[in-house]
């Protein structure tokens, strides 16, 4: 089992990406923190998976696809666009997946590989946000439309 976290847009709607996936066992919503100069905390998800099932890169494409990974708008400090990592050996592979997963983008990739600090996770009741709330606004206007794009580009892992 490997654990990394990711940030970039809402962490309700990071949390419903994850939860979709083949291959991905545990999904915790919250804010994470990484260190100086991004020691702020930052909505993001820790998630646990399974890379016999679903690969790094494949997660991280996802990621990238599912968020505004190209945007450098000013709420980046509260929706950082980050791929968090727990040793070194992560990083290295982050850093490369990344640079080589910007070949699919047309414009340049503001997600950057951090260093994962602390977690602190959401209060319970806005946990799994999308399966409690499923066909209020916010779901249909922010999650339905990635679960679209998943159906579309990434149905082969989709649970």
């Amino acid at each position: 089992m490997n654990k990394l976290g990711f940030g970039g847009g809402c962490h309700w709607c990071t949390e419903s990406v994850f939860l979709f996936l083949n291959g991905v066992y545990s999904v915790r919503q919250g804010w994470i923190r990484s260190s100086p100069q991004k020691d702020d905390f930052s909505e993001a998800v820790l998630v646990d998976y399974d890379p016999d099932i679903i690969s790094t890169k494949t997660l991280i494409h996802i990621h990238l696809s599912t968020h505004s990974s190209t945007s450098n708008h000013p709420m980046r400090t509260k929706y950082r666009s980050a791929v968090y990592y727990l040793s070194e050996v992560q990083n290295k592979e982050i850093t490369m997946l990344l640079e080589e997963l910007q070949k699919t983008f047309e414009l340049p990739l503001v997600t950057t590989a951090l260093p994962f600090v602390e977690f602190k996770e959401n209060e319970e009741q806005y946990r799994n946000y999308y399966s409690k709330h499923k066909g209020n606004e916010f779901c249909d206007r922010y999650i339905e439309p990635k679960k679209q794009l998943l159906n579309s580009k990434f149905y082969p892992f989709l649970k």
